[in-house]
């Protein structure tokens, strides 16, 4: 199983960037999937994360401006991100749990990063 983020680019203040997550490989099923991100000097941060359920969860800082979803049965994932501002320059990662089989257990995988720069 592979996660495979992209879209990370060079935006302006107030510009918006799309990234995407696909899984492949043997998907069974996909639990939650999630964006973290990591600014230079500082530990990695969940940004937001969906259920298979559907439900969402956003830090404080980008309720409201970022948008998780999720389609294809679960396995490509995406993260809009609207009015961006400068503090939100980082790598951003995908995150996933998966299930390769109906016999084995959950497992967690990361994308490799994709890095998004903001400019004031």
């Amino acid at each position: 199983v592979q996660l495979q983020a992209s879209g990370g680019g060079l935006v302006q203040a107030g510009g918006s960037l799309r990234l995407s997550c696909v899984a492949s490989g043997s998907i069974f099923s996909v639990n939650f999937m999630g964006w973290y991100r990591q600014a230079p000097g500082k530990q990695r941060e969940l940004v937001a994360f969906i259920t298979s359920g559907g439900s969402t969860n956003y830090k404080d800082s980008v309720e409201g401006r970022f948008t998780i979803s999720r389609v294809s049965a679960g396995s490509t994932g995406y993260l809009q991100m609207n009015s961006l501002k400068p503090e939100d320059t980082a790598v951003y990662f995908c995150n996933a749990e998966i299930r390769s089989s109906p016999s084995t257990k959950y497992r967690e995988y990361w994308g490799q990063g994709t890095l998004v720069t903001v400019s004031s």
